[in-house]
Order: C-alpha cells, then sequence, then structure tokens
C-alpha cells in the first residue's frame, strides 16, 4: 500500500539505498538533506528510479531540527537516519554532539505527534549504544541483547575519543526517543557494522570494537521496510546477521588481500565469550 515517508539523512549512505527501495515499491519520498545546493547528492536521489513523481526533497540540518517539520508533515511514517558526526561549537546552540542528537530526536518526535499524521517513527540507531560492557566497566555480559547499553563515559576497545562521542550521542539519543513510545509508535533498529553496495562515490570510515555485529546494507534496507509495512510494532531492536571478533574479520582480509597492512591490535584474538542473545526482531516476523 502506497505511503508518505520521511526519510531523514536521505543522502546518506543508509538513506539513499532506503530511499530508493521505498521509491521502487512505490511509496512517496520525502527526502531531506542538509543542503539542497549540493548538486551530487541532490541529483544522485533525483536520478532514482520513479523519483519525478514520488520523491519531494527538503532542505533540513539536524542542527537546526525544527527544519524537519516541513518534511514530515502529511507523512504516515518518518524514518530517522541523520545524526551530527562533526561538532564546531562556535558555531552551534548545542555544547556538543550528544546535546544535538537528543535535541534533533525531541524535534522530530514533537513534530511526528503534532503532524495529526504519523503513525510510526523508525530511528536508525546503532550497536554502539549496546555495548555488552557491564555497567561498572568490570568485565562482560555472557550476551548482547536488546537489554544492553552503553555506559556513558567508559572506555571499550580501540576506543577514540571521536567513537566515544558517537556513542554517547547515539546512546542518549535512542534512550530519549524512547521515552516517546505511547504518544505515537516509537521503533529503534540498533544497526550492526553495515556493507555492502552503495550509490554513493566516497564512504564513511568505521572502526572495529573488539566483536562487532555485522549486516548488508539490502538487509538494513529491509528490516527498515518490515517495521513500515508491519501493520503495528514497537520498541527496541538489534540488527545484525552475523556477530564477529575484529580479529577474525581481519585474519579474512589478510588472507585474501595479503597486501593489505592491517594493525595488529586488530588481529589479536580478545578473551571474550559473548554470544549474540537478540532474538526480537525474527520473533516478530522479519
Amino acid at each position: 500500500m502506497e505511503s508518505k515517508v520521511c526519510v531523514t539523512g536521505a543522502t546518506g549512505y543508509l538513506g539513499s539505498s532506503l530511499v530508493k527501495r521505498l521509491l521502487e515499491k512505490g511509496h512517496i519520498v520525502h527526502a531531506t538533506t542538509r543542503n539542497l545546493g549540493d548538486a551530487y547528492k541532490v541529483g544522485l536521489l533525483k536520478s532514482l528510479p520513479n523519483a519525478e513523481t514520488r520523491l519531494r526533497l527538503y532542505e533540513a540540518d539536524i542542527y537546526n531540527p525544527s527544519e524537519f517539520r516541513a518534511a514530515i508533515e502529511g507523512c504516515q511514517f518518518v524514518v530517522h537516519m541523520a545524526t551530527p558526526l562533526q561538532h564546531l561549537p562556535q558555531n552551534s546552540q548545542f555544547k556538543d554532539t550528544t546535546e544535538a542528537a537528543v535535541a534533533g530526536v525531541e524535534s522530530i518526535v514533537e513534530c511526528c505527534i503534532t503532524s495529526g499524521t504519523v503513525k510510526r517513527l523508525i530511528y536508525t540507531a546503532s550497536v554502539v549504544a549496546s555495548s555488552p560492557l557491564k555497567e561498572d566497566g568490570e568485565g562482560f555480559k555472557d550476551q548482547l541483547d536488546e537489554s544492553c547499553w552503553t555506559s556513558h563515559g567508559v572506555a571499550f576497545a580501540f576506543s577514540t575519543d571521536h567513537l566515544m562521542a558517537y556513542a554517547s550521542s547515539k546512546t542518549a539519543s535512542e534512550k530519549e526517543l524512547l521515552r516517546y513510545n505511547g504518544a505515537i509508535e516509537i521503533v529503534s533498529l540498533a544497526l550492526g557494522l553495515v556493507g555492502g553496495g552503495t550509490l554513493l562515490s566516497t564512504m564513511p570510515g568505521s572502526e572495529l570494537l573488539g566483536k562487532v555485529p555485522i549486516l548488508h546494507v539490502e538487509d538494513v534496507c529491509d528490516a527498515h521496510i518490515f517495521c513500515l509495512e508491519k501493520p503495528s510494532i514497537n520498541g527496541r531492536f538489534l540488527c545484525a546477521t552475523a556477530y564477529l571478533s575484529s580479529a577474525e574479520i581481519a585474519s579474512h582480509y589478510r588472507m585474501i588481500f595479503p597486501d593489505i597492512q592491517i594493525p595488529d591490535e586488530f588481529v589479536e584474538k580478545l578473551d571474550r565469550k559473548i554470544v549474540w542473545g537478540s532474538t526480537k526482531l525474527k520473533d516478530a516476523g522479519f
């Protein structure tokens, strides 16, 4: 059935892939981008099949979250993928990316509720907010599932200041969003490390965190569309198809591409026996 779907962050790796799939399925898509003057990114979306008749473009910046109101108006579903990654305090009303991300979800939820049309808000979360590290930072839980949350300020394997800030941002914004479940249906899809084909000519970098859930970009799109089309669904869901250690991934690439220089720290096996314990998405019918 045709629906109007707003996708924030629509020109990113995941966003552009999801917009393509939604257009192919016959949905009308309200896509947001930070800059409508970016000829490459805007041109990419406009070139997608069915874009001429089913795609509407809006300029909106997560650092000015009220700008999303026009894009959300009239939609039945909102997929919130936009997230602040780089922060310039001198040019922002927010002190850091965490404050900006939380303000963003608060504003977008408010827009959804007051629109009178939005049935469900789907948030593209990340497993960096789902650490199996115990709350006190001493040891690990036996499994990774929806009960796991990343504790604020606790460092983890291979962490950097940027990664710590990203984890804090994604954790705080996801928790804030889930507080609104009930006012409308809220779905949080916490994605593992995503790989696969892209519509973009460049790709953002990623870090491996000791042991990491992974999945293909097509599975990401399938999961979002499943959550759109299911008659009723809400809550937090981890989304991944495998749970591999960085050592397993690094060893594979060393074997296939021996000329690649991989730091030894990524190849060293860590003594962790954490298993993947999430079945919620599968139990829901995915």
